[in-house]
């Protein structure tokens, strides 16, 4: 796009009691974002649910003055505008009603045809948190998903650190301009994140990280997202926003248990509790809800010492299909004597060692 209609697009993000739903009516109505500003206000309260209170400010020179120096700053930094009728805006949050109609990216972001999977969770996160928020992208590195997450302490963090150590792109989700970092600790991690990944924010430089923004942010990592997983959440929080929101997005969402005595699981507890998330006992419970299958050629090749590779429950499942054709999950929980969840996990185990191939109608059969 030109300079000439990004500077209206901008301007129009800025105008107050326009949001996002509106802004998408009014550029649906006019065609552009310049139209809407040149457009006479008595044709744009015909459009249904645009009233007068709504558009008082709307003509108002100061918000392309704004918008001008806005983009100033853009060009000088090097920021990446993604509109929302874009190719490069991230594709699932263009089905997202309230999606922002700008984000402003740096770093090397590439969302195309890629797994992306958020990851949110208290700031005050556990060591037992930690150490599976570390299992969770390490075991699931080799489906390469995009790692999102918001930036902040403790669970967001973890995740985005565990996401460069296995080679994953990783993107953060701001509450504020790309010309600061918040918190400050996490400015070391910057130039590393921009080069397997990067930033992305609906907020002008001009913003600062203030509450009803990271109330904001949330939509964006939830809508983006194929699904969510919350690690860890005391009672209330931020992270229990964002599940909400990728439920009424109509994305899945997982929750880590925890015991019921221990606080920052009170919140994930409650989200199993009340059905509005898959419980997560094992990394491998996402690829498997999910649908996700490997690559061939990043599927692991058969030992030809096979059960030197498999744990004992692996070696009663494989006997099992080995000495049938393929068998529904029920079938194989029931005739190996072993719940359900557990034998998700262990399937999915096998399938990572290339022992057994899922079939559709969630049949499974020996390679």
């Amino acid at each position: 796009m030109s300079d000439q209609d990004l500077i209206f697009i901008i301007a129009l993000q800025n105008v107050p009691k326009i949001g996002d739903i509106t802004a998408k009516k009014l550029i649906a109505h006019c065609g552009s974002a310049e139209a809407v500003f040149k457009e006479k206000r008595n044709h744009l309260l015909k459009i249904d649910g645009i009233g007068y209170h709504m558009l008082q400010d709307v003509y108002n020179k100061n918000h392309l003055i704004a918008a001008e120096a806005e983009l100033r700053f853009i060009k000088e930094t090097n920021i990446t505008c993604l509109y929302f009728m874009d190719t490069k805006y991230p594709e699932k949050l263009k089905h997202c009603i309230d999606g922002p109609i700008l984000l402003f990216q740096s770093g090397q972001v590439d969302l195309k045809q890629r797994r992306l999977i958020s990851i949110v969770g208290t700031r005050k996160i556990t060591s037992s948190g930690v150490a599976f928020c570390e299992q969770l992208v390490e075991q699931l590195a080799v489906f390469n998903p995009v790692i999102i997450s918001g930036f902040a302490y403790g669970t967001d963090i973890t995740a985005q650190k565990a996401a460069l150590k296995h080679n994953l792109q990783t993107v953060g989700c701001l509450a504020h301009g790309l010309n600061q970092v918040y918190p400050k600790v996490h400015k070391r991690y910057v130039a590393e994140i921009e080069k397997n990944g990067g930033f992305l924010t609906e907020f002008w430089s001009t913003s600062n990280p203030e509450r009803e923004n990271f109330l904001k942010r949330n939509r964006v990592i939830a809508g983006m997202s194929e699904a969510t997983i919350v690690i860890e959440s005391a009672e209330r929080g931020g992270s229990l926003v964002t599940a909400d929101i990728a439920n009424s997005y109509n994305r899945d969402v997982f929750a880590v248990p925890g015991r019921i005595t221990d606080s920052q699981s009170v919140g994930c507890n409650n989200l199993i509790k009340y059905q509005k998330a898959h419980l997560l006992s094992t990394p491998l419970d996402v690829p498997y809800i999910l649908n996700w299958e490997l690559e061939h050629d990043k599927k692991p090749a058969i030992q030809k010492q096979l059960f030197v590779e498999l744990e004992e429950e692996e070696k009663i499942i494989y006997n099992f299909l080995k000495s049938r054709e393929s068998q529904l999950l029920d079938s194989i929980a029931l005739e190996c004597n072993m719940p359900i969840f557990k034998v998700v996990g262990v399937l999915l185990n096998m399938e990572l060692k290339g022992v057994i191939r899922p079939l559709p109608g969630k049949l499974f059969e020996v390679v």
